[in-house]
Protein backbone atom coordinates (compact mmCIF):
# COMPACT_ATOMS: atom_id res chain seq x y z
CA UNK A 1 0.00 0.00 0.00
CA UNK A 2 1.03 3.72 -0.76
CA UNK A 3 0.69 6.98 0.53
CA UNK A 4 -0.28 10.13 -0.67
CA UNK A 5 2.92 11.38 -0.88
CA UNK A 6 4.25 8.91 -2.84
CA UNK A 7 2.27 9.15 -5.40
CA UNK A 8 2.45 12.57 -5.86
CA UNK A 9 6.66 12.24 -5.85
CA UNK A 10 5.75 9.79 -8.59
CA UNK A 11 3.72 11.86 -10.18
CA UNK A 12 6.49 14.62 -10.33
CA UNK A 13 8.85 12.35 -11.82
CA UNK A 14 6.32 12.57 -15.15
CA UNK A 15 4.96 15.53 -16.67
CA UNK A 16 5.54 18.07 -13.34
CA UNK A 17 3.97 20.89 -15.30
CA UNK A 18 0.70 19.70 -16.22
CA UNK A 19 -2.29 21.51 -14.97
CA UNK A 20 -3.50 19.56 -11.58
CA UNK A 21 -5.91 21.32 -10.28
CA UNK A 22 -7.56 24.19 -11.62
CA UNK A 23 -10.07 26.25 -9.69
CA UNK A 24 -13.33 28.10 -10.51
CA UNK A 25 -15.33 30.35 -8.27
CA UNK A 26 -18.54 31.13 -10.50
CA UNK A 27 -19.39 34.17 -8.00
CA UNK A 28 -16.28 36.45 -8.50
CA UNK A 29 -15.07 34.69 -11.49
CA UNK A 30 -11.84 33.98 -9.77
CA UNK A 31 -9.90 31.02 -11.52
CA UNK A 32 -6.29 29.48 -10.22
CA UNK A 33 -4.79 26.47 -12.14
CA UNK A 34 -1.77 24.82 -10.50
CA UNK A 35 0.59 22.16 -11.93
CA UNK A 36 1.65 18.86 -10.52
CA UNK A 37 4.30 21.12 -8.98
CA UNK A 38 3.22 24.12 -8.09
CA UNK A 39 0.13 21.72 -5.62
CA UNK A 40 3.68 20.26 -4.59
CA UNK A 41 5.13 23.29 -3.82
CA UNK A 42 2.26 24.69 -1.63
CA UNK A 43 1.40 21.22 0.09
CA UNK A 44 5.29 21.54 0.76
CA UNK A 45 4.74 24.65 2.51
CA UNK A 46 1.35 24.02 4.29
CA UNK A 47 2.79 20.81 5.78
CA UNK A 48 5.47 22.82 6.85
CA UNK A 49 3.11 25.43 8.47
CA UNK A 50 1.26 22.36 10.48
CA UNK A 51 4.46 20.98 11.70
CA UNK A 52 6.67 24.45 12.47
CA UNK A 53 3.74 26.77 13.86
CA UNK A 54 1.06 23.82 14.73
CA UNK A 55 3.45 21.64 16.99
CA UNK A 56 1.35 18.54 14.57
CA UNK A 57 2.84 15.48 14.67
CA UNK A 58 2.07 11.70 13.07
CA UNK A 59 -1.00 10.42 14.36
CA UNK A 60 -2.45 13.28 15.50
CA UNK A 61 -5.95 15.05 13.98
CA UNK A 62 -6.59 18.00 12.15
CA UNK A 63 -9.98 19.16 11.03
CA UNK A 64 -10.56 21.43 7.82
CA UNK A 65 -13.33 23.62 8.08
CA UNK A 66 -12.82 24.83 4.43
CA UNK A 67 -15.53 25.42 1.69
CA UNK A 68 -15.36 23.75 -1.71
CA UNK A 69 -11.61 25.96 -2.33
CA UNK A 70 -8.13 24.86 -3.82
CA UNK A 71 -6.81 25.25 -0.45
CA UNK A 72 -8.60 22.20 0.80
CA UNK A 73 -6.98 20.00 -1.38
CA UNK A 74 -3.46 21.55 -0.56
CA UNK A 75 -4.00 21.15 3.62
CA UNK A 76 -5.63 17.67 2.78
CA UNK A 77 -2.25 16.64 1.29
CA UNK A 78 -0.58 18.62 3.55
CA UNK A 79 -2.00 16.47 6.31
CA UNK A 80 -1.29 13.07 4.99
CA UNK A 81 2.51 14.27 4.26
CA UNK A 82 2.53 14.86 8.13
CA UNK A 83 0.99 12.00 8.70
CA UNK A 84 -2.16 13.49 10.12
CA UNK A 85 -6.18 12.06 9.99
CA UNK A 86 -8.50 14.48 8.75
CA UNK A 87 -11.31 14.92 11.39
CA UNK A 88 -14.50 16.64 11.64
CA UNK A 89 -14.76 15.84 15.41
CA UNK A 90 -14.99 19.12 17.38
CA UNK A 91 -12.10 18.57 19.62
CA UNK A 92 -9.35 18.51 16.84
CA UNK A 93 -5.55 18.61 17.68
CA UNK A 94 -5.31 21.86 14.89
CA UNK A 95 -7.95 22.97 12.61
CA UNK A 96 -7.88 24.53 9.40
CA UNK A 97 -10.52 27.29 8.89
CA UNK A 98 -12.17 30.41 6.89
CA UNK A 99 -13.17 34.23 7.46
CA UNK A 100 -17.31 32.25 7.96
CA UNK A 101 -15.92 30.43 10.98
CA UNK A 102 -13.15 32.02 12.13
CA UNK A 103 -14.66 34.25 14.91
CA UNK A 104 -15.84 30.39 16.37
CA UNK A 105 -12.19 28.99 16.31
CA UNK A 106 -10.10 31.87 17.32
CA UNK A 107 -12.25 31.56 20.72
CA UNK A 108 -10.19 28.37 21.18
CA UNK A 109 -6.49 29.74 20.00
CA UNK A 110 -5.54 29.19 23.49
CA UNK A 111 -5.83 25.18 23.33
CA UNK A 112 -5.18 24.32 19.83
CA UNK A 113 -3.43 26.18 17.02
CA UNK A 114 -6.04 27.87 14.62
CA UNK A 115 -4.87 28.55 10.89
CA UNK A 116 -6.72 30.72 9.20
CA UNK A 117 -7.33 31.24 5.39
CA UNK A 118 -8.61 34.52 3.82
CA UNK A 119 -10.09 32.58 0.51
CA UNK A 120 -8.71 36.25 -1.40
CA UNK A 121 -7.11 35.36 -4.56
CA UNK A 122 -3.68 34.04 -4.40
CA UNK A 123 -4.23 33.08 -1.08
CA UNK A 124 -3.29 35.95 0.28
CA UNK A 125 -3.44 37.40 4.06
CA UNK A 126 -6.72 38.26 5.29
CA UNK A 127 -7.26 42.41 4.71
CA UNK A 128 -7.41 42.89 8.60
CA UNK A 129 -5.42 41.19 11.21
CA UNK A 130 -6.59 38.25 12.50
CA UNK A 131 -7.47 37.75 16.35
CA UNK A 132 -4.80 37.45 18.70
CA UNK A 133 -3.46 33.59 18.59
CA UNK A 134 -4.71 32.70 15.17
CA UNK A 135 -1.99 31.83 12.64
CA UNK A 136 -3.10 34.08 9.30
CA UNK A 137 -2.01 31.50 6.32
CA UNK A 138 -1.52 34.00 3.63
CA UNK A 139 1.36 35.38 6.07
CA UNK A 140 3.24 32.09 7.72
CA UNK A 141 3.08 30.27 4.53
CA UNK A 142 5.34 32.21 2.29
CA UNK A 143 7.89 31.43 5.42
CA UNK A 144 8.36 28.07 5.04
CA UNK A 145 10.63 25.95 2.77
CA UNK A 146 9.42 24.51 -0.63
CA UNK A 147 10.27 21.37 0.02
CA UNK A 148 9.17 19.46 3.55
CA UNK A 149 10.36 16.03 4.57
CA UNK A 150 8.96 14.95 7.93
CA UNK A 151 11.08 13.08 10.69
CA UNK A 152 8.72 10.46 11.33
CA UNK A 153 7.20 9.58 7.48
CA UNK A 154 3.73 8.16 7.23
CA UNK A 155 2.74 4.50 5.80
CA UNK A 156 -0.24 3.59 3.94
CA UNK A 157 -1.63 1.93 7.40
CA UNK A 158 -1.57 5.45 8.77
CA UNK A 159 -5.48 6.72 9.26
CA UNK A 160 -6.14 9.45 6.68
CA UNK A 161 -9.47 10.13 7.61
CA UNK A 162 -12.12 9.95 10.16
CA UNK A 163 -14.90 11.33 8.66
CA UNK A 164 -18.81 11.17 9.29
CA UNK A 165 -18.14 6.72 9.85
CA UNK A 166 -15.85 7.12 6.80
CA UNK A 167 -12.33 5.40 8.64
CA UNK A 168 -9.81 4.76 6.08
CA UNK A 169 -6.33 4.85 5.90
CA UNK A 170 -3.93 6.14 3.36
CA UNK A 171 -3.35 2.85 2.00
CA UNK A 172 -6.86 2.25 1.63
CA UNK A 173 -7.63 5.61 0.11
CA UNK A 174 -5.13 5.24 -2.69
CA UNK A 175 -5.93 1.78 -3.34
CA UNK A 176 -9.20 2.45 -4.61
CA UNK A 177 -8.29 5.56 -6.23
CA UNK A 178 -6.00 3.65 -8.17
CA UNK A 179 -8.57 0.78 -8.96
CA UNK A 180 -11.22 4.31 -10.08
CA UNK A 181 -14.76 5.11 -10.20
CA UNK A 182 -14.72 8.35 -11.04
CA UNK A 183 -12.59 9.11 -14.45
CA UNK A 184 -10.14 7.12 -16.36
CA UNK A 185 -6.62 7.44 -17.14
CA UNK A 186 -5.64 11.14 -17.51
CA UNK A 187 -9.10 12.10 -17.40
CA UNK A 188 -9.95 15.21 -16.72
CA UNK A 189 -12.69 15.37 -13.41
CA UNK A 190 -15.39 17.95 -13.01
CA UNK A 191 -16.66 18.81 -9.63
CA UNK A 192 -18.55 21.01 -7.31
CA UNK A 193 -17.96 18.70 -4.25
CA UNK A 194 -15.90 19.85 -1.05
CA UNK A 195 -12.86 17.28 -1.36
CA UNK A 196 -12.70 17.73 2.04
CA UNK A 197 -15.83 16.14 2.51
CA UNK A 198 -16.16 12.10 2.37
CA UNK A 199 -18.11 12.54 -0.94
CA UNK A 200 -14.90 14.57 -2.23
CA UNK A 201 -11.98 12.77 -1.42
CA UNK A 202 -11.73 10.30 -4.11
CA UNK A 203 -11.84 13.66 -6.07
CA UNK A 204 -8.62 14.19 -5.49
CA UNK A 205 -7.10 11.28 -4.71
CA UNK A 206 -7.98 9.58 -7.75
CA UNK A 207 -7.11 12.20 -10.20
CA UNK A 208 -3.45 12.16 -8.65
CA UNK A 209 -3.46 8.18 -8.66
CA UNK A 210 -4.57 7.96 -12.44
CA UNK A 211 -2.66 10.79 -13.81
CA UNK A 212 -5.20 12.84 -14.49
CA UNK A 213 -6.64 16.57 -12.95
CA UNK A 214 -9.49 18.16 -11.19
CA UNK A 215 -11.65 21.07 -12.58
CA UNK A 216 -12.79 22.02 -8.84
CA UNK A 217 -15.68 24.62 -8.38
CA UNK A 218 -16.76 26.87 -5.85
CA UNK A 219 -20.58 27.85 -5.89
CA UNK A 220 -21.40 25.94 -8.97
CA UNK A 221 -23.68 27.65 -11.19
CA UNK A 222 -26.27 25.99 -13.10
CA UNK A 223 -26.06 27.93 -16.31
CA UNK A 224 -22.20 28.25 -16.08
CA UNK A 225 -21.65 24.39 -15.20
CA UNK A 226 -21.44 23.15 -19.31
CA UNK A 227 -19.79 25.87 -20.76
CA UNK A 228 -16.62 25.85 -17.81
CA UNK A 229 -17.00 21.81 -18.68
CA UNK A 230 -16.27 22.56 -22.42
CA UNK A 231 -13.48 25.71 -21.83
CA UNK A 232 -11.68 23.27 -19.47
CA UNK A 233 -11.79 19.74 -21.37
CA UNK A 234 -13.04 18.33 -18.60
CA UNK A 235 -13.70 14.48 -19.41
CA UNK A 236 -15.49 13.53 -16.57
CA UNK A 237 -18.39 14.83 -13.68
CA UNK A 238 -19.04 14.20 -10.46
Amino acid sequence: MTTFSAELARQLRGDAGRPFITFYDHATDERVELSVTTYANWVAKAAGLLVEEGDLERGMRLRIDLPTHWLAPVFMAAAWTVGLALTDDDDPDAVVCDPDTLADWAERADDLPVLACSLRPLGVRFAEPVPAGVHDVGIEIWTQPDAFSPWDPPTGDDVACDLEGLRRTQGELMEAAAAGSLLTDGGRLFSGTNPASPPGIATLTEPLARGGSLVLVRHLAAERSQSTYDAERATHRV
